[in-house]
């Protein structure tokens, strides 16, 4: 039995000194419990003009195509964390070359940064959370079949600077 005694946390709805909103406060110890938007990290990759595509074996939209993406790990880097998202979905190890774009998605309190990037060869396969993985044409792109709009804005990103070495990062279509 553990000798020391903690009192547990007590929070309450509270506006901390020197703050413009509620936040849970610990009616305990003054501990501000602050909730903050996730951070999103993904890349669109190409090889030889073509675009890598993920068909997701999870929720939500399970059975869509999309980027390869998801949430970034605590103490994770941005790109360290595309580059493990890209092996995770589609077992390859990208070179990325910049940041493509940053989105905020209010709405669901995301933070999404999209890296352009490339494979160094063709070889990918299926992780756990894909159900296939493909090489498009820009051409043959599933549009109706994309899972989520950033991943649409992203991929017509790519497409606007495609070729180029040099371009500011995009946000949020208007």
């Amino acid at each position: 039995m553990n000798a020391s005694k903690t009192a547990a946390p007590n929070f309450r709805k509270a506006v901390p000194a020197g703050e413009d909103r509620e936040r849970d406060v610990c009616g305990h110890c003054g501990f501000i419990d602050y909730k903050n938007p996730k951070i999103v990290v993904g890349s669109v990759l190409s090889f030889e003009g073509k675009i890598l595509l993920c068909r997701r074996a999870i929720e939500p939209r399970k059975g869509f195509w999309t980027i390869p993406a998801g949430y970034l790990e605590l103490g994770e880097a941005v790109e360290d964390g595309a580059r493990r998202e890209a092996y995770e979905e589609a077992r390859v190890n990208p070179v990325l070359d910049r940041v493509l774009a940053v989105y905020s998605v209010p709405r669901i309190s995301q933070v999404q940064i999209m890296f352009r990037g490339r494979l160094a060869g063709p070889d990918f396969a299926p992780g756990p959370e894909s159900l296939e993985v493909a090489l498009f044409e820009w051409a043959d792109i599933p549009w109706p079949d994309i899972a989520f709009p950033s991943a649409v804005w992203a991929l017509r990103h790519w497409k606007d600077v495609e070729g180029r070495d040099a371009f500011p990062a995009f946000g949020n279509p208007a």
